[in-house]
């Protein structure tokens, strides 16, 4: 089966789920091309060798960050920029967030309704908890846990696409409503975007222009930092700045910078911040996700041991 997995990333959560797809389908037999849409929506048109992989897949599957329970604009204007297809094509949607809230459900819906008019109907859609890069940063001790229990979920969500079993999240009550009224953040973001800054501890070493995916930061011939109108609120800019160099504007006080290591740290950490905020619902997500492992698990032995049998 050939599979194209199109992916947005800010800052390099989504970019591993979807490596975890396309590790898991690989293993199965299939021709898995996995692309992210950096730049291929600031023309009018995509470019023809995306359109023409997109045509010619058996399968497609699109990933993506929360935002403010929405797909991220990029991804929207990627999909509305997909020609009508001849023939109804089969997708999955993933995406991540840093909490396990029911509302990240309602991410989706506009960009299913695009896909639809498209022909493209999404059979199955995953959402996976993955660290904060903004708000407050996650203590590595939790990345860590939030990553690897990804790793262990990707596989058995693969396996039910590939295996064409359908799967939907749940939506909870006025959900267009929601996503609708909280899809306000997209020209807020563009509006705070103007006011991102830079300070003296710059070294200019240009990573945040060549890093942003909708090229809203230029730097004058003066050697001045320019942010423009396009900005998506990705924090790839502040998050990945060696200096830590970077203000972003009204929401400077939730800025993390610094990737993750995604390693378990050697000695147990004080717990930070998960401890006060959404306590259950972690603690329900990583519970639901071993119950879900642990019966996929048995199912397998089961399995094996009646192919024994016969």
């Amino acid at each position: 089966m050939k599979i194209v997995i199109c992916y947005f990333s800010g800052t390099g959560n989504t970019r591993k789920i979807a490596d975890c797809f396309a590790e898991y389908m690989r293993e199965h037999d299939n021709d898995v091309r996995v692309f992210s849409i950096d730049g291929l929506t600031l023309n009018k048109k995509l470019p023809d060798e995306t359109v023409e992989e997109i045509k010619t897949c058996d399968l497609l599957g699109f990933g993506y960050p929360v935002y403010a329970f929405n797909a991220p604009p990029i991804a929207l204007t990627f999909a509305k920029k997909l020609p009508r297809l001849a023939q109804p094509k089969r997708a999955f949607i993933f995406n991540s967030s840093g909490e396990p809230l029911r509302l990240n459900n309602i991410s989706s819906l506009k960009l299913c309704g695009i896909l639809r008019r498209r022909r493209i109907e999404v059979t199955n859609e995953y959402h996976y908890c993955m660290p904060y890069n903004i708000m407050f940063r996650h203590s590595d001790e939790m990345a860590h846990k939030m990553f690897e229990t990804a790793k262990r979920l990707v596989p058995l969500d693969a396996r039910e696409i590939l295996e064409g079993q359908k799967h939907r999240l749940k939506r909870i009550k006025c959900g267009n409503t929601i996503a609708w009224v909280m899809r306000c953040e997209q020209w807020g973001g563009q509006l705070n975007g103007r006011m991102y800054r830079v300070s003296k501890e710059c070294v200019h070493c240009g990573k945040c222009v060549t890093n942003c995916p909708t090229h809203n930061i230029r730097i004058t011939e003066k050697g001045k930092f320019k942010f423009g109108g396009k900005c998506l609120m990705c924090m790839r800019c502040a998050h990945l700045c060696p200096q830590n160099a970077i203000r972003i504007g009204m929401f400077n006080g939730w800025k993390v910078n610094g990737p993750y290591t995604f390693v378990a740290p050697k000695t147990d950490e004080k717990k930070q911040h998960y401890n006060r905020m959404l306590t259950k619902a972690y603690a329900q997500y990583f519970e639901n996700a071993e119950k879900r492992i642990a019966d996929a698990d048995r199912e397998t032995t089961n399995r094996n041991d009646d192919e024994q049998i016969i």
